[in-house]
């Protein structure tokens, strides 16, 4: 019979990352399978307004949007939370802004 090691109390099920915007806590989804769908995105240097949404629809679940949306960002900001909650998930919370293009 094989070794069976039982890894489960390392894992993580209960917790995810959050920002804090206006007070207001906001849930960032970090499934491994999701951030798979959004990592050639954040290795581009420009961001084009699809790369944006793609994160956004992949980073945040419903409720969290739409937390968000009642803020009623203007879109340079909208960007900021984007960028800054898939910074959060690289562990760092203060990653390096990249400018989206709107071409």
């Amino acid at each position: 019979m094989a070794r069976v090691i039982d890894i489960t109390e390392k894992l993580n099920f209960e917790e995810r990352p959050r920002i804090k915007i206006k007070g207001e806590e906001i849930e960032i989804n970090d499934a491994a399978v999701d951030m798979l769908k959004i990592m050639p995105q954040l290795s581009k240097r420009k961001l084009k307004l699809d790369d944006i949404n793609l994160m956004y629809k992949t980073l945040f679940p419903e409720e969290s949007q739409k937390k968000i949306e009642s803020f009623r960002l203007n879109f340079e900001d909208f960007s900021t939370v984007v960028l800054q909650a898939a910074a959060a998930l690289d562990g760092d919370g203060e990653g390096e802004t990249q400018t989206p293009t709107t071409t």
